[in-house]
């Protein structure tokens, strides 16, 4: 998942500096955005399979193309994430497409194919390597995403609930920094146990008409997990070391949300806010975990 994670955030980077504000359909067709949309993200897919190799894949030993379960691990918190990306990226080529003034539908299988398409390109990676291999269960993870992504384009003309990601630092990593990062950054993409995904609700576009409401206000339900320092179980030593036990809980949780993309300001505001899309802000969460114990946070994150 987290490599998957690093494409779409790539992606955003991009975004910054192809929009002075969150990409305004086009009701005339621009092929002169098409053809800038096409040729950047050529470049970038090529960069990004490049980079994937030589930082991760090369480091492994190569095989022959095989499959790999791995649905029970991190109490399916890496298949959450193939679907959090999987939408995200099928929204942010959307959006790409109605700013060039593709047509509707168009647009929706445009970025249908490209959540597919570069994410399969990961699975067939690790396909070929000997450390992981092709997962079944991720990619029926990014088809849930993606078809997230289609259905609500396709029948609402709006994304009414958005797929989006959380993360904070656990205290597990320094016992399994190997498989949960060790750099801050290398946490925040690995650790499953600081990483929280959200179904998040915009409220105005549920309701009758909406008028009155403001725009931004969404309730969110999300999924997590705890105690984790290995992908099936965990281990009682690690290189020789002794690690304390942990009780592996999932964790589901409900908190407030804000869609500040929606929110029209300023051409510079709008592109930071719409930067925000695939993530949910801090706020006030109950969480009741798989133990059935209730936790309330003043400020999750």
């Amino acid at each position: 998942m987290w490599k998957t994670l690093f494409i779409t955030l790539l992606c955003l980077g991009t975004e910054w500096v192809w929009s002075q504000h969150f990409l305004p359909p086009s009701e005339n067709y621009r092929p002169d955005r098409l053809k800038k949309v096409v040729i950047t993200e050529a470049v970038i897919g090529t960069a990004v399979s490049v980079g994937l190799y030589y930082l991760w894949y090369k480091k492994f030993p190569r095989s022959r193309f095989h499959l790999f379960n791995d649905n029970g691990e991190w109490l399916q918190m890496d298949k959450a994430g193939h679907a959090v990306t999987a939408y995200n990226v099928g929204v942010l080529q959307y959006d790409m497409m109605r700013w060039c003034g593709v047509k509707k539908n168009d647009a929706i299988i445009v970025g249908s194919a490209t959540a597919l398409g570069s994410l399969s390109i990961i699975e067939i990676l690790d396909g070929f390597s000997r450390h992981w291999g092709f997962s079944k269960g991720d990619m029926l993870a990014n088809l849930v995403g993606t078809a997230i992504f289609a259905a609500q384009q396709r029948w609402w003309d709006e994304q009414r609930v958005g797929m989006k990601f959380s993360a904070h630092f656990s205290p597990y990593a320094q016992y399994h920094s190997g498989e949960l990062g060790k750099s801050w950054a290398s946490r925040i993409l690995k650790d499953y146990n600081g990483q929280s995904y959200w179904l998040s609700f915009n409220i105005r576009s549920f309701l009758p008409g909406g008028a009155g409401f403001p725009s931004w206000p969404a309730v969110a339900l999300g999924y997590g997990a705890d105690g984790m320092t290995g992908g099936h179980f965990n281990p009682d030593s690690i290189r020789g070391k002794p690690v304390p036990h942990f009780e592996r809980t999932r964790r589901f949780m409900l908190s407030p949300d804000a869609d500040l993309f929606r929110i029209h300001s300023p051409a510079p505001v709008d592109a930071a806010t719409y930067l925000t899309k695939p993530f949910k802000i801090p706020a006030p969460t109950l969480e009741i975990n798989s133990k059935g114990k209730f936790k309330f946070y003043g400020l999750y994150h």
